[in-house]
């Protein structure tokens, strides 16, 4: 019997509809390619919605995203809204609400990408990121006293269970186990830190005895960053808290190609997920037919993988390779030599021959 996998399709802001177009284009190839159907489900959720209606993302949406597969997401932002009330109540209301606790992030430079980093290639940058991703700093733990005055005060907690470091550390040992170098870099500050990042330690440290097969190591934040620009084939799988990974993750972006290239998922490894390329709504570049698709393009690869279509991801990967190593002359927006609407269809293109 044919699997039928009901997904979300969340186009969002900016040029998140125009990619995440170009993803379902290249989605519809691989499902008739390799044999698996799919019932979509749209939402409009987004800055254009807010500013009609004043309605971010009602709890019945959430309800019924927590019924799906997964959620295909473009993007979130818009310039006539003020930062963070669509950030606040459609991306973290989903990742709380779902309890969508890993963020995953590939660092991986493919053939014919440039990285700003020197002497390196695709053999040096290919690692993981998973990044704890419902607790930390981003809990929303504190508040003010005397706001508006000379005395204010700020406090921001950093929120970190034993239950949360836990289950992430887990998937990251699992991650790893599934990698050919089996190597995983806890990244903190225990120097600093004290009671957060002495926690992760303890547990990773009680974990590692469960994963003998694989290499465990730790550095500090700051390290990391330094590491990740001068020797990136040091790591394979990077785990980390949900500030410092959404830190490094960008950097990770960088150093393999940019944003038109770097996708995440969101996930709960018992429930659900949510896949979206990480470069925002880059409103700017809206409806030109100038943005760069294959982060959406990847993120649905991403997707593939998750949903249990392994051969649907890899012949989506070597497409994406194909494109980029034959047909674009820039990852850059503007840059491409091509369209986003003719990257989308020279991918689908690659997948069809394949």
């Amino acid at each position: 019997m044919t699997q039928t996998y009901k997904i979300g399709v969340l186009p969002g802001d900016g040029t998140g509809p125009e990619v995440i177009a170009e993803g379902l284009k290249v989605l519809n190839t691989a499902a008739r390619k390799t044999g698996f159907d799919y019932e979509l489900v749209h939402y409009d959720f987004g800055g254009e919605r807010y500013l009609k209606t004043g309605e971010t993302l009602p709890d019945s949406a959430v309800e019924e995203m927590r019924q799906l597969d997964a959620t295909y997401l473009g993007a979130i932002g818009h310039p006539e809204v003020k930062p963070g009330v669509l950030e606040k109540n459609i991306l973290l209301k989903l990742r709380f609400s779902l309890d969508l606790y890993i963020n995953l992030r590939p660092i991986k430079l493919y053939p014919g990408v440039q990285t700003p980093l020197k002497d390196k290639g695709p053999v040096e940058i290919d690692f993981d990121v998973v990044r704890e991703n419902t607790e930390g700093l981003y809990a929303g733990a504190g508040g003010f006293l005397k706001k508006g005055t000379s005395d204010e005060i700020a406090i921001q907690e950093s929120v970190n269970t034993h239950k949360g470091v836990e289950r992430c550390l887990r998937f990251a040992f699992e991650r790893c186990r599934g990698r050919r170098r089996k190597k995983l870099t806890l990244c903190g500050k225990t120097n600093v830190l004290t009671y957060a990042f002495d926690l992760w330690q303890r547990v990773f440290n009680k974990l590692a005895a469960e994963y003998p097969d694989v290499e465990t190591d730790y550095a500090h934040v700051d390290a990391i960053c330094m590491w990740m620009v001068k020797n990136p084939e040091w790591f394979d799988v990077i785990v980390t808290d949900n500030m410092f990974g959404d830190i490094i993750t960008d950097l990770g972006a960088m150093i393999q190609g940019g944003m038109g290239i770097a996708a995440g998922g969101n996930i709960n490894p018992q429930g659900t997920a949510m896949f979206e390329p990480i470069g925002g709504s880059a409103p700017k570049y809206t409806g030109k037919n100038v943005i760069n698709p294959l982060a959406a393009i990847m993120a649905g690869q991403m997707m593939l993988s998750h949903l249990g279509q392994p051969v649907a991801a890899e012949l989506v990967e070597r497409a994406v390779m194909q494109t980029i190593e034959n047909d674009l002359q820039s990852m850059s927006a503007g840059k491409m030599g091509m369209g986003t609407t003719e990257v989308g269809d020279r991918v689908a293109a690659h997948l069809e021959d394949l």
